[in-house]
């Protein structure tokens, strides 16, 4: 399907940007997907997790090789050995629940399985994240209709297009919803695995 804002063009650049902002959101929503644990480790889990080098924050992936050898295990191993103690601390800090124990070369952490509980506390979680990331897409789409308000009151656009544009600004924002929902479910699924 073409688009008719893509190929108007008083409303090209508003597509543009439009498209560019829920794709934002639905990337962001992935990222927090990526990083939401399940019963298996994984070094996305760590994504989030942020070490104090050298007075500036930054993300652990950037100053450590990361691997998980094992299904309940994940090795962090530090390209400057000096800092061991700071990523250690930068992980207990992120509040994971994880408890790294280190040899003073590898931060080994061992990832406990999840009782059923924490599952639905995920799942929970999961839920309220896909909401604000829901909300972000609808904010999105709302200052798209408040420009074609404008573009029509000005007379850059006509009545028609305007209504033609609301409806392919619903239809995309509609997509973008659908597209992380299905992405939701997916997760809670792997998550709620025993």
């Amino acid at each position: 399907m073409s688009s008719f804002m893509a190929g108007h063009p008083a409303l090209k650049d508003l597509y543009g940007d439009l498209k560019r902002r829920m794709d934002h959101a639905v990337a962001d929503f992935q990222a927090n997907l990526a990083s939401t644990r399940t019963g298996r480790a994984s070094v996305h889990m760590l994504d989030q997790v942020k070490v104090d080098y050298y007075g500036t924050l930054t993300p652990i992936h950037q100053l450590a090789q990361l691997s998980a050898p094992e299904p309940q295990l994940i090795t962090i191993s530090p390209w400057d050995p000096t800092i061991l103690k700071e990523v250690e601390k930068a992980i207990q800090i992120a509040d994971l629940g994880f408890n790294p124990i280190s040899d003073g070369k590898v931060i080994r952490i061992p990832v406990p399985p999840m009782t059923e509980e924490r599952r639905r506390e995920v799942c929970k979680h999961l839920n309220k994240v896909l909401e604000e990331h829901r909300t972000a897409v609808r904010n999105v789409r709302r200052d798209g209709n408040e420009a074609l308000k404008k573009l029509t009151r000005d007379k850059k656009i006509s009545e028609d297009d305007e209504k033609r544009a609301f409806d392919e600004v619903q239809k995309m924002t509609d997509a973008e919803i659908r597209r992380m929902e299905e992405l939701s479910q997916k997760k809670e699924v792997e998550v709620m695995q025993v």
